[in-house]
C-alpha cells in the first residue's frame, strides 16, 4: 500500500488517499472506513456503488443531486452515462481529492453545503437524488429525517427517485426499516434492497417512482474484482419493510 495523499478533516478523522499496488486501486479512507475505492478509471470497486448505479441506470436520470461525495466514483460513472450531476458534501477537500485522483469529470457541479440546507435553499429539481454521506460509520440524523426526505420530495420531478445507502450491521439490525418508515412519510412507495445472512454489509432504501425497479445488474464493469461485484449484486433482493 503507497499512501498518495493526506488532507486534515474538520468532520472526523484525517482523510488517507492511497494506491493498492498490487491491485492497482485507488482507496480513499477516513479512520476505519472505505469512503470510495475504484480503479486506476475512477470506476467504482465498491458493491453498493454498482447496486446504486444499476438502480439509476434503470431511470436513465438527467439530472441527479448526490449528497456526499468522498472520491465521486458514482458520479463520475453517472456522469460517463450523460446525466448532470450535483454533488454537496460539507467537506471541500473531498471534492479536491475526487478530482485529483479518482478521476471525477469537471462537469460535475460541486456543492460546499450541509444536504438538508442545501435541499431547503435550491430551486433545482432533479430526475434522482442520492444519499450516501457518511461521517466515521454514520449518517448524521438529520439527513435521515422526515423533513429531509419531504424536502427531497419538493426537488424531485415526475417519475424521480431517491436512494439512500444505509449501513446494516446484521439482519436483526433495523437501520433500513427505520429509514424506510421515515420516507414513507414523504412517499407512497418505498422498498429496501438488501442481502441477508452478510454482516457489516449495506442495504438501499428507496423512494419514490420505484415500483417497476428490477435488482440491479453490474452496468458498468470495473478493470478489476469485476466478478465478485457481480456475485454480491446477484445475492441482494427486495424484501418486505419490517416494522421496528
Amino acid at each position: 500500500m503507497k499512501r498518495l495523499a493526506q488532507a486534515k478533516s474538520r468532520f472526523g478523522p484525517p482523510i488517507n488517499v492511497e494506491h493498492e499496488v498490487r491491485t492497482g486501486a485507488i482507496a480513499y479512507w477516513q479512520g476505519e472506513y472505505y469512503q470510495s475505492r475504484a480503479d486506476r478509471d475512477g470506476v467504482s470497486l465498491l458493491d453498493y456503488i454498482h447496486a446504486l448505479f444499476g438502480l439509476l441506470a434503470q431511470k436513465a436520470p438527467k439530472s441527479v443531486l448526490m449528497i456526499g461525495c468522498a472520491g465521486g466514483s458514482l458520479a463520475t460513472m453517472l456522469t460517463r452515462q450523460g446525466a448532470a450531476v450535483t454533488a454537496v458534501d460539507v467537506n471541500p477537500q473531498s471534492f479536491a481529492i475526487a478530482r485529483a485522483y479518482f478521476q471525477m469529470p469537471d462537469a460535475v457541479e460541486c456543492r460546499v453545503a450541509d444536504g438538508l440546507e442545501y435541499l431547503a435553499a435550491t430551486r433545482q429539481m432533479f430526475d434522482a437524488i442520492v444519499l450516501d454521506a457518511f461521517h466515521g460509520g454514520r449518517i448524521d440524523e438529520d439527513l435521515l429525517s422526515e423533513m429531509f426526505f419531504a424536502r427531497a420530495a419538493k426537488r424531485l420531478r415526475k417519475g424521480g427517485a431517491v436512494f439512500v445507502n444505509v449501513h446494516v450491521l446484521r439482519d436483526s439490525d433495523p437501520a433500513a426499516d427505520r429509514v424506510a418508515a421515515r420516507m414513507a412519510c414523504a412517499f407512497k412507495n418505498v422498498r429496501i434492497l438488501d442481502r441477508a445472512v452478510t454482516k457489516q454489509r449495506n442495504a438501499i432504501v428507496m423512494a419514490g417512482a420505484v415500483k417497476g425497479v428490477k435488482k440491479p445488474a453490474l452496468v458498468m464493469s470495473p478493470k478489476i474484482e469485476s466478478k465478485m461485484i457481480a456475485r454480491v449484486l446477484d445475492a441482494m433482493a427486495f424484501r418486505p419493510r419490517r416494522n421496528c
